[in-house]
């Protein structure tokens, strides 16, 4: 409970020194004149986002022997992404998604299909951010990034494509840890790497990726903001990132800080630039509360069903 407490009072503390270090005032005109357009091709962008999403995890699990049947899937993504909108760490409802899919082929293969499933998500990110930035700096008159932005995306790169190399090196070893990480190698590649999996993985997470920008790019149009094609490709992405550092909840703070200090590269002032994190903040968790519905279906006390997400 005390990390808990933590990270809201963390969340509530950058929000707050943000509010009062930009124009707060103007902050919250320009999110009381959003665009309701603008508004619904948010919403819109982040409804397809987590159904792709929910069809990526299905072919990620299909490939570890767990069979999930679509509608299942995506009710099981939205209670996931609502439970990790609002409880700190941001993983609990991934937890949940593994739990509640683990039949028939076990809480092991079940977790990994989600890890996998979230992983591919970042990794087109990463991707997308990594080529955008690169053409950003070797473009002239591309972007001037701050000195701390390149150096750290060069590294959180480094470490994207490390990570299958040393999964690789550590099956080769001798002994109980190399035929681990064999198997998690074998199971990486059923799940993500043969030819049918890939194709269909790297389809749903780059559609997963398109939707989230279109997604805070519309949230910056509402408030007044339009952000380029380079700037929603090269520097949102770079804001979004931020979210994964589990020091808030939901991201809460983090993002905004990032989309204050960055999108001005964009043309935008920082009291939009906060607007539209905030505004993409609420409309990404109001996006989520269909995720109440599968509660209605779950087994209690009192009877009911339970949401069956496997066939």
């Amino acid at each position: 409970m005390l990390v808990v407490a933590l990270q809201a009072l963390v969340a509530v503390a950058l929000l707050v020194a943000l509010w009062r270090l930009v124009d707060g005032p103007e902050t919250a005109r320009l999110l009381a004149g959003a665009r309701l357009e603008w508004v619904a091709l948010s919403v819109a962008a982040l409804t397809l986002h987590t159904v792709l999403a929910a069809l990526r995890w299905r072919r990620v699990a299909r490939g570890l022997g767990i069979e999930l049947n679509r509608r299942g899937a995506v009710s099981e993504y939205y209670l996931a992404q609502l439970v990790n909108a609002v409880v700190p760490g941001g993983v609990v409802g991934d937890a949940s998604r593994a739990v509640r899919s683990r039949q028939p082929a076990g809480l092991g293969a079940a977790g990994l299909a989600v890890v996998l499933e979230r992983l591919a998500g970042q990794y087109a990110l990463l991707l997308v951010m990594g080529v955008a930035v690169t053409v950003t700096i070797i473009q002239p008159g591309g972007i001037d990034w701050p000195p701390v932005v390149v150096p750290l995306v060069i590294t959180v790169s480094a470490i994207a494509v490390a990570l299958p190399a040393l999964l690789g090196a550590a099956a080769a070893l001798p002994g109980r840890i190399g035929a681990r990480a064999l198997a998690l190698r074998d199971a990486v590649r059923a799940a993500v790497v043969t030819r049918g999996a890939a194709t269909s993985v790297a389809a749903l997470s780059l559609g997963t990726t398109a939707c989230i920008l279109v997604a805070f790019a519309a949230a910056a149009a509402a408030v007044g903001a339009p952000l380029s094609v380079a700037a929603t490709l090269a520097v949102v992405p770079v804001v979004l990132t931020t979210m994964l550092l589990p020091i808030t909840v939901g991201g809460w703070g983090v993002r905004e800080g990032a989309a204050v200090a960055l999108l001005p590269l964009a043309g935008v002032t920082t009291s939009a630039a906060l607007a539209a994190s905030i505004l993409f903040g609420l409309l990404a968790l109001a996006a989520t509360l269909p995720g109440i519905v599968p509660l209605w279906g779950r087994q209690g006390p009192g009877g009911g069903q339970n949401v069956t997400v496997w066939k």
